[in-house]
């Protein structure tokens, strides 16, 4: 991959997922963070890591994605008016980006450098396959946990919709 291609692709990530952040309707949030996830799924194509980019595309920013913008519509999310006693929620979220960048810095400060030489790698190393034995045999129970875990979340999600709608519908009555 170019660099000027790389450096366009990061930038392009880092401006989508402000985005995630700022936007004040939780739809439009949505919107950024799938951009964010398809350029992040591109730039890991683009570095060779094709499986990973392709199971980021399908996984994150198409299954994953649909159920958040589902429980948006479910629970029928809109966008709240800022109120002017926010001060204190402002400056403990500062404080605690402060010390998450702090955090990052001390990580990257105490890495070891890198010895020259480079660990060989097995040939069918992230290929599907490999992928696929790991994930069904080694990693089977936390697979089908996850699994059971959005299903939860999507039952939970539909159970909180129609409570809310037959909550409403029992009120104005």
């Amino acid at each position: 991959m170019p660099l000027w291609l790389f450096i366009f692709l990061a930038a392009l990530s880092i401006i989508s997922s402000l985005g995630v952040i700022l936007q004040r309707h939780p739809v439009h949030s949505l919107l950024a963070l799938v951009l964010t996830l398809i350029v992040i799924a591109v730039l890991f194509i683009g570095l060779g890591a094709t499986t990973v980019g392709f199971l980021q595309m399908i996984v994150y920013a198409g299954a994953i994605m649909v159920l958040f913008l589902f429980v948006i519509w479910l629970l029928n999310l809109q966008s709240q008016p800022l109120e002017a006693g926010r001060l204190a929620l402002k400056l403990i979220g500062a404080l605690g980006s402060a010390a998450l960048i702090a955090e990052l810095l001390a990580f990257v400060l105490h890495l070891p450098a890198p010895l020259g030489h480079e660990h060989p790698v097995a040939p069918d190393y992230g290929s599907i396959g490999r992928l696929a034995q790991g994930l069904f045999s080694r990693y089977l129970i936390a697979f089908e946990i996850t699994s059971i875990l959005l299903l939860v979340g999507v039952i939970g999600g539909v159970a909180l919709a129609r409570r809310t709608a037959a909550g409403g519908a029992g009120g104005s009555m």
